[in-house]
């Protein structure tokens, strides 16, 4: 039977879903006459919104599609839709039983190898095995060659810039647009927020008066903390809980630059070929999480002589007593350097 209709899963997290849409780009200019549904929360539709033959449906975990018989019921609901094949690039518990239903009913399902015995070898304390991983961008087009779709990847599939509302027009500046994600999910992945304040941001707003610096973040909590800078420096703007998240892509798509953590914010930059310059702790590129088609002189890198047991874990979730300092070993010079040379790189092409 001719697969006509793909539904792919990935409910989570931002930047793995993010980390998708290069693949997807790349999938719907090859296969053009193939239909997707993806699976997904509401939120991250509008990373999806200029693809062709897609869309986006959200089953509705917290109630009718919630345990066993809520994933039967969504089976059911997915059928209705006359799927012809599954794509999970997520793999929890959650599609493993949803599999299940589908190969009852010879329904072809395959699901991502996220390499869960390589990645413990690279995080491992003893016997450490440290060696670059497989992209999770190419895990995840491993999946479709499974289906019979080969994905080439030999050019660079940045998702194109969104059409920019009045609001967002009314905040760019004519000169640079500089984005700042400060933050991370876990302390091991985060650089310190008052030597980011102080010594990074501060200089970034001396130094390019005339610019415009984003700070993105989300939480009440980080927004009292970005709004102590935004009201004492003029060139600085909160983004925090400013914009809808369709908008906020709009933004990130018209950066000059943006400097985050291992976090989502730094693959929805990616994901528009603006440069990304990132910082790493206790995590490591080698995990296969770096930013799409970034440059490895991009990414700077706590000290490994230092802290040798880097990377402690995939997430950054774990880590020894002392390594969340690690990201410290990254200096605010050294930040400060790689975002100035990155600009004039910029300036120097246009």
């Amino acid at each position: 039977m001719a697969i006509k209709h793909i539904a792919i899963i990935r409910m989570s997290a931002m930047g793995d879903v993010a980390i998708s849409v290069p693949v997807l780009n790349a999938f719907t200019e090859q296969y053009p006459d193939v239909k997707i549904t993806f699976l997904t929360r509401p939120m991250f539709a509008p990373m999806f919104s200029h693809l062709p033959n897609c869309k986006v449906f959200t089953p509705d975990l917290n109630g009718k599609h919630k345990g066993f018989w809520g994933l039967f019921r969504l089976y059911k609901d997915l059928k209705k839709m006359n799927i012809d094949a599954i794509a999970d690039i997520h793999n929890v518990l959650r599609t493993k039983i949803l599999k299940s239903f589908f190969l009852f009913s010879k329904t072809p399902f395959y699901q991502i190898d996220k390499g869960r015995r390589e990645k413990k070898a690279l995080t491992q304390a003893k016997n450490k095995v440290f060696k670059q991983l497989k992209p999770s961008y190419q895990r995840y087009a491993d999946v479709f060659a499974k289906l019979g779709f080969p994905i080439l990847l030999e050019k660079k599939y940045f998702s194109p810039q969104p059409y920019l509302s009045d609001k967002i027009k009314k905040i760019l500046s004519s000169e640079k647009n500089i984005g700042i994600a400060p933050f991370a999910s876990h302390l091991g992945k985060e650089y310190p927020f008052y030597d980011m304040e102080n010594d990074v941001i501060h200089k970034l707003s001396e130094n390019f008066p005339n610019s415009k610096i984003f700070i993105f973040g989300g939480g009440n909590h980080q927004k009292q903390l970005v709004e102590k800078i935004s009201t004492s420096l003029p060139n600085v703007e909160n983004m925090i809980g400013a914009f809808s998240f369709q908008e906020e892509l709009q933004l990130i798509s018209r950066l000059d630059i943006m400097v985050a953590m291992d976090s989502g914010n730094a693959h929805l930059s990616a994901m528009y070929g603006v440069p990304t310059v990132t910082l790493w702790g206790v995590t490591h590129p080698f995990a296969g999480f770096y930013p799409y088609e970034q440059p490895k002189e991009n990414a700077l890198l706590a000290d490994r002589e230092k802290f040798k047991l880097i990377p402690t874990s995939v997430y950054g979730n774990k880590y020894p007593v002392g390594y969340e300092r690690a990201i410290k070993t990254i200096t605010a010079e050294q930040i400060l350097s790689k975002i100035t040379k990155t600009l004039k790189k910029i300036s120097y092409k246009i």
